[in-house]
């Protein structure tokens, strides 16, 4: 839509004029003009239904007393057909109340037909349009800030796989070669200093512990293609990890075999889970963890539950970092995040996807 006419930056504002009375609407459409505007006059609600389909218009003022159809009917038909136009109603003394249930309907305003009602329009038009032009940078703003928003977690993401790539082929594989050096270390010991091949045993057995979760650490940092029954694997792998690097219990259930083939959902369903067991192994004191990824109605549910602390009712987990990027994710793909507990008996996080590709 256009901006202020005024403004030397944008176009003239197109205005359409829909009103039977000929007379009223040429003196409108002067008035119009005269403030820089671009008007069109329709005599009739079919005469503006046929212009509409032909040209564009920034704003409508619309009588709602047409002899062929009412103005409501007119505009009714306008946004069935996809072309919705911002529109200000006209109509007589007595009718305000009509007017206001328009405005209930979407009108930005209305204008009753006075002594001073033609003097008026201009100014009603130009704060309309500018209220218009105002809610357009704001819907541009925040379009672009959920852009930027979305770079920033893809950044985010990139830089973790490039982390946890690096961490398997540089720091993993290091670690592996000693392992394997030690191994050879104890071979010796045990022909030449058997007294001392308990502890070359035992250096293995710890290397052997970093080697996994440098592993686990990883894959998590990296996990396995998502798209297909990657998601279930890498969140197999995400319980198997935790209940090694955390030394709790943490399983998880898919079943039957759910399928994601849309990457960037699965990633972001990933994440989701990968947050949700950070909290609760950071806040819950917890010494279970279940996850699942189960078929739901027309579509999928991620389930993640602790067994530790909990929350009361009327209380929220708070809105820390964590909460607030999983909710921007979930919302991202689509899904509902839901979270529920109670004092004593552990948290259950549920993210419910309706659709999948």
């Amino acid at each position: 839509m256009s901006a202020n006419p005024a403004s030397p930056a944008t176009a003239p504002a197109r205005i359409l004029i829909v009103d039977d009375d000929r007379g009223l609407a040429h003196l409108l459409e002067r008035a119009l003009k005269r403030e820089g505007f671009i008007p069109a006059v329709a005599l009739s609600g079919h005469a503006a239904l046929d212009w509409l389909a032909k040209h564009p218009a920034d704003l409508a003022l619309v009588d709602l007393k047409l002899q062929d159809i009412s103005g409501a009917e007119l505009i009714q038909r306008v946004a069935e057909k996809g072309r919705g136009v911002p529109f200000i109603v006209i109509t007589g003394q007595g009718d305000e109340r009509a007017a206001v249930e328009m405005m209930k309907r979407g009108a930005l305003d209305y204008i009753v037909k006075d002594t001073k009602f033609v003097e008026l329009i201009p100014t009603v038009v130009n704060r309309v349009l500018g209220q218009l032009a105002t809610e357009k940078r704001l819907r541009e703003a925040l379009t672009e800030h959920r852009r930027l928003e979305r770079e920033i977690l893809e950044i985010s993401d990139r830089e973790l796989n490039r982390i946890g790539r690096d961490l398997h082929d540089g720091l993993g594989q290091q670690l592996t070669a000693l392992e394997l050096y030690c191994a050879g270390l104890v071979t010796e010991l045990e022909s030449q200093a058997p007294q001392l091949a308990p502890a070359g045993r035992e250096l293995g057995r710890h290397l052997r512990d970093i080697v996994r979760g440098a592993r686990a650490l990883s894959h998590g940092l990296s996990p396995l293609p998502l798209e297909g029954h990657g998601l279930a694997n890498a969140l197999r792998e995400l319980a198997d990890s935790t209940r090694l690097l955390a030394k709790i219990e943490c399983d998880f259930v898919c079943s039957p075999a759910v399928t994601v083939n849309d990457a960037a959902v699965a990633t972001h369903l990933y994440r989701i889970a990968q947050e949700a067991v950070n909290n609760a192994l950071k806040h819950s004191q917890t010494k279970k963890i279940n996850l699942s990824l189960l078929r739901a109605r027309k579509g999928l549910k991620l389930t993640i539950q602790d067994y530790g602390r909990g929350f009361a009712p009327d209380k929220t987990p708070g809105d820390g970092m964590g909460l607030r990027v999983m909710r921007y994710r979930a919302g991202l793909i689509g899904a509902e995040l839901d979270i529920s507990a109670r004092p004593g008996k552990g948290t259950t996080m549920s993210c419910t996807l309706r659709q999948t590709s």
